[in-house]
C-alpha cells in the first residue's frame, strides 16, 4: 500500500462518504473506491461498511485510520528532515481558518510573512470549525485561526488578538442618531445571522445576551451577503470589527459601537502539541501580532 491509499482511507474515514472523499482528494471516485478496494484485499479485512447513507468504519477499520493518521505524520516529518538535508529552507504550513476570519486575516499576513520570512509557504484554507477539527486531528492542516471557545484534547492554543463586535444596521434605522447602543436594545430588533453550522451566529449570541431567540438566520457562509442584506433593510446584524473596515464600507450601511462592556471575541491559534510546524507557526504569530490593529481596523 502507498501513502497516497493511505491518505484515501483517512479521507474517507472522515468524510463518512467515498464521493465527498474522492472530491477532497482530487481523484474520480472509482479511482479511490478502487484503492480502498485494494488495501481492504491486501490486508484481508474491511475496513468500511457501505451502505445507502455512505460508509462507516468497522471495528478493525477504525485501528487501521487511527494508525494511518500516525504513518502519515511521520511520512511528513521524514519530508521535513529530507529538506533540511538537501539545504532546503523552505517550510510549508497548512492553515485553516474560519470563514469569518480569513478574509480580513489574509490579505495582510500573507505578503507580510513572504517579506518577513520567505522560507515559510502559507497555505490556507477556509472552513467551518466543526470541519477544522476533524482536519487538524487527521494531519491534514498543521494549525487552524479560530474563535474561542476551542477545547479539543491533544490541541493546543495559542490566543492572537481580542476581536470587538459592530452593529450594523441600514441607512434608514431608527438607530441612525446614535453612535453606540447597549447589548440590551437588540431584544426587539430583526438580527440577521450566518447560519448555526458557522460557530460565529454562537459567538454573537453568547457575547449580546440581548438577542432573542428567534433572530432570523440567513442560511449562507459569507459575511458580505449579510452586508448586503442589511444594506436592503431586511434588518440589522452584528459583524466582527474587521468586517467593517475602511475596505468593507457600504454607503448603504450605518455602524454603530456597542456601550461598555463591550462584547468581542478572542481569536486563536489551534495546532496539535508536538507539531514539528512550531518554529514557523511561532513567527506566523508573531506576525500577526504586529498587525493585529492593522487586521481588527483599530
Amino acid at each position: 500500500m502507498t501513502l497516497s491509499e493511505l491518505r484515501f482511507v483517512v479521507s474517507v474515514a472522515h468524510e463518512k462518504n467515498f464521493r465527498r472523499a474522492a472530491i477532497k482528494s482530487f481523484v474520480s471516485q472509482p479511482a479511490l473506491s478502487l484503492a480502498i478496494k485494494k488495501i481492504e484485499t491486501e490486508l484481508g479485512v474491511l475496513i468500511f461498511e457501505r451502505n445507502r447513507m455512505g460508509a462507516s468504519l468497522t471495528t478493525v477499520g477504525e485501528q487501521i485510520v487511527n494508525q494511518a493518521k500516525k504513518v502519515l505524520e511521520e511520512a511528513d516529518k521524514i519530508k521535513e528532515i529530507s529538506a533540511l538535508e538537501t539545504n532546503t529552507k523552505q517550510t510549508a504550513i497548512k492553515i485553516g481558518i474560519i470563514y469569518s476570519i480569513a478574509p480580513y486575516l489574509l490579505p495582510s499576513i500573507i505578503p507580510l510573512l513572504k517579506k518577513i520570512s520567505p522560507d515559510i509557504i502559507l497555505k490556507a484554507e477556509e472552513d467551518v470549525t466543526k470541519n477544522l477539527i476533524h482536519k487538524l486531528k487527521d494531519g491534514v492542516i498543521d494549525a487552524a485561526i479560530i474563535a474561542l471557545p476551542f477545547d479539543i484534547p491533544g490541541i493546543a492554543l495559542q490566543d492572537l488578538y481580542d476581536e470587538p463586535f459592530k452593529v450594523l444596521i441600514p441607512r434608514k434605522h431608527k438607530w441612525n442618531s446614535k453612535k453606540k447602543i447597549n447589548t440590551k436594545d437588540l431584544v426587539n430588533e430583526k438580527i440577521l445571522l450566518l447560519d448555526n453550522t458557522h460557530c460565529f451566529s454562537m459567538q454573537v449570541r453568547d457575547a449580546c445576551p440581548g438577542i432573542s431567540n428567534n433572530a432570523e438566520v440567513q442560511a449562507g457562509t459569507s459575511l458580505e451577503t449579510i452586508r448586503n442584506m442589511v444594506a436592503s433593510n431586511l434588518g440589522i446584524s452584528i459583524l466582527p470589527q474587521s468586517a467593517t473596515a475602511k475596505n468593507y464600507k457600504n454607503d448603504a450601511v450605518n455602524i454603530l459601537s456597542f456601550e461598555s462592556p463591550i462584547p468581542f471575541r478572542r481569536v486563536a491559534l489551534a495546532y496539535r502539541q508536538g507539531t514539528s510546524k512550531k518554529d514557523s507557526l511561532d513567527i506566523m504569530v508573531e506576525a500577526i501580532s504586529s498587525i493585529k490593529d492593522q487586521i481588527i481596523g483599530s
